[in-house]
């Protein structure tokens, strides 16, 4: 038995949890003064019901009345030509005509407490209303307030669940993006080491790549050794080159200098 008592508490905790999270108070707020609009309708409407009572019983009451005095001008009559009989027969009947409209002064009666009673309770239910409504409109204002509050204080921080989603993409990509760029700036740095062959660079090793260099540093010294000519500037020292063999001047063979 205990067992089943905790299973209903574990429940009903959750339920009331998703309940509580699923609840908007604006659409509660708005609901409950519709249920207390309804209740005031029907309120008039069973006013309405009692007034309509009270008059149908009215006109009971005001035929009846025509009746009891019809009844007592016959028993006159009967009286006047001699025949008691009759007049007591009238008499009788004016007597429980009568009696039916002393029960119906109490319907009335009755009826008439009823209808005072709904149309105080009637007044203080509008009142009722009408102070909800007011309250009602503040609530949902200040919850609406509170709830952009919240929602641009999450923006801020950061921490509401759907930034926080956001937060952790943007970290992963900043995170994937250095990632490449270390790849890619590796990959650079073994290409230019030579460590990685170019596939469409002619099959290019160290040397030639050294043998470049050389070559380049000797075209910049030219390059400048001219430009200090046109300036009239002092020459620089010579510095050694390295050329091609086909372009290199053949040198001198014994026999040559010997002569």
């Amino acid at each position: 038995m205990s067992v089943m008592k905790r299973m209903g508490t574990i429940f009903g905790a959750k339920m009331n949890k998703v309940l509580d999270k699923a609840e908007n108070p604006n659409e509660t707020l708005d609901y409950s003064y519709q249920k207390q609009l309804q209740m005031l309708q029907d309120v008039k409407r069973s006013l309405a019901e009692i007034v309509t009572s009270k008059r149908r019983i009215q006109l009971e009451a005001d035929r009846l009345q025509a009746e009891s005095a019809k009844r007592e001008d016959q028993a006159k009559q009967a009286l006047a030509a001699g025949q008691e009989d009759l007049a007591r027969q009238a008499l009788q009947r004016k007597q429980l005509i009568d009696g039916q409209l002393s029960g119906i002064g109490e319907q009335v009666s009755g009826l008439e407490q009823q209808q005072q009673k709904l149309t105080d309770a009637e007044q203080r239910l509008q009142t009722k209303i009408e102070t909800f409504r007011s309250q009602k409109e503040v609530i949902k204002a200040q919850y609406t307030a509170a709830t952009a509050q919240v929602k641009i204080s999450e923006a801020a921080t950061g921490i509401g669940e759907e930034f926080a989603d956001v937060g952790l993409a943007v970290q992963r990509a900043q995170d994937k993006t250095q990632q490449m760029q270390a790849r890619a700036s590796a990959m650079d740095e073994l290409m230019d080491s030579g460590a990685l062959e170019d596939a469409m660079g002619g099959g290019s090793d160290d040397i030639d790549r050294k043998l470049s260099q050389l070559t380049s540093g000797g075209q910049v010294d030219a390059q400048l050794t001219a430009l200090k000519q046109q300036m009239g500037l002092p020459a620089p020292e010579a510095q050694p080159q390295l050329t091609d063999s086909s372009t290199a001047p053949a040198q001198a063979s014994p026999a040559e200098t010997q002569s």
